[in-house]
């Protein structure tokens, strides 16, 4: 017998709660099986799901199948039908350890192929938080789960659930821990991360725990916040922003697009203004600030006008990692009823983003050269500066350390030092 097999897909929650399953399936004594975490943000990924579930089970005959994950969850029945599957488990499930045990068992009876509940009925984060993973130099801290939001071409509450907050005691308390253990750096996560603390006592934001955590936590050298929506971002997280150097000077915001018709047909929460005004008040307290963004290219009624506003809001931002998603209609959500865009200017508005966002990355690097950086060291030859830029060293370094270093030049998309 042996070890079970996992494969993440999607998200980094993703590949965080893969870990966590790792724990709970070897407590559990699970061997000869392959488990696959799924994820549901596309329809091309759900694609790929059933695809790499084919290729996994020509690998392991012999071994138990287990699906699982946001696309398990938002469609069961589409897994459970596939010859390859033995066993369906929703997000909720797979982080429970009787759910382990229970696989770990010889038999698992017919009634027990699919154990997908209502996600919209948990009301707490599961209670298995594991002490970090990645690279010994980093660490990610799951501190949310699930959306209370409901933007139209998005599936992903019905995987997750709605909004879920771990308590500010209980994430300092795991920071603590990893900080003793020797990471360098810890990145919060979560799936809606400026939600964070709606649903407890007191109603907290996302900048209190900020504020909390370097506070109680002085040994931390780096605190790196994932994804955000800048709509809600805090007057403490603003502050934190301006006065805390040990908060990383890089954000990647959920923009999706930069026309206000698009916006307001997408039910997002603000609008261009907002996101530019943001951009430059961030930008105003903590100059070396760099963002990320999320922008979504050919949503339905999209015209080619309404396109330009997003390409133009790359410059007004002066966003400079772009994670561009060329739309996919996502069966479920209203948007896929919504007048589609032709496919082919699909891909080629998507190009266009690309493209913006790769000279965007270059005035980026251009600007960096001859500067002194601190470089966390991810593996002995590449780290990353604060704002998360790439750098490659010819001499090894100790991996996990903070270097301090001059940037000689540019190699691609990352500098050398």
């Amino acid at each position: 017998m042996s070890a079970p097999v996992f494969s993440t897909m999607g998200c980094r929650l993703n590949a965080y709660e893969t870990e966590a399953m790792k724990e709970l399936a070897e407590q559990a004594g699970l061997e000869n099986a392959v488990v696959v975490n799924t994820c549901a943000v596309t329809a091309e990924a759900v694609r790929k799901a059933r695809q790499d579930i084919r290729k996994l089970r020509k690998a392991h005959p012999e071994a138990r199948l287990i699906v699982t994950g946001c696309a398990a969850q938002t469609e069961p029945e589409t897994f459970n039908a596939m010859p390859e599957v033995d066993v369906v488990i929703g997000n909720t499930e797979k982080m429970q350890g009787t759910t382990w045990q229970g696989m770990a068992a010889d038999f698992i009876g017919e009634t027990e192929t699919v154990q997908v509940d209502d996600i919209m009925s948990v009301t707490e984060t599961a209670g298995h938080l594991i002490d970090g993973f990645g690279t010994r130099s980093r660490a990610y801290v799951q501190v949310q789960n699930g959306c209370d939001h409901r933007c139209t071409f998005c599936i992903i509450p019905y995987g997750r659930g709605n909004s879920r907050s771990v308590p500010a005691g209980v994430v300092v308390d795991q920071i603590k821990r990893l900080v003793d253990k020797g990471f360098n750096e810890v990145v919060l996560t979560g799936v809606d991360l400026t939600s964070w603390g709606a649903d407890l006592p007191a109603t907290p934001k996302l900048g209190d725990l900020v504020m909390r955590i370097l506070r109680l936590v002085p040994d931390l050298p780096r605190l790196r916040i994932s994804s955000i929506d800048s709509i809600e971002v805090d007057e403490n997280l603003m502050q934190a922003i301006a006065t805390e150097p040990r908060l990383m000077p890089h954000l990647h915001l959920s923009l999706q697009h930069g026309d206000d018709m698009i916006l307001k047909r997408m039910k997002r929460r603000h609008l261009r203004d907002d996101a530019i005004r943001f951009a430059q008040e961030a930008r105003a307290l903590r100059p070396d600030m760099t963002f990320g963004a999320d922008i979504i290219a050919g949503f339905p009624t999209e015209t080619e006008v309404m396109f330009e506003n997003s390409m133009k809001l790359v410059e007004e931002c002066d966003l400079t990692w772009l994670h561009v998603f060329p739309y996919s209609a996502r069966p479920g959500t209203p948007a896929a009823r919504m007048p589609a865009v032709n496919g082919a200017a699909i891909k080629e508005r998507a190009a266009r983003l690309r493209a913006a966002g790769e000279r965007q990355v270059q005035r980026h690097l251009q600007a960096q050269v001859g500067h002194m950086h601190a470089v966390l060291m991810e593996n002995p030859h590449m780290g990353r500066t604060a704002q998360f830029t790439e750098v490659s060293f010819a001499v090894p370094q100790v991996e996990g350390d903070i270097v301090q270093t001059k940037i000689t030049g540019i190699s691609g998309t990352h500098l050398t030092a």
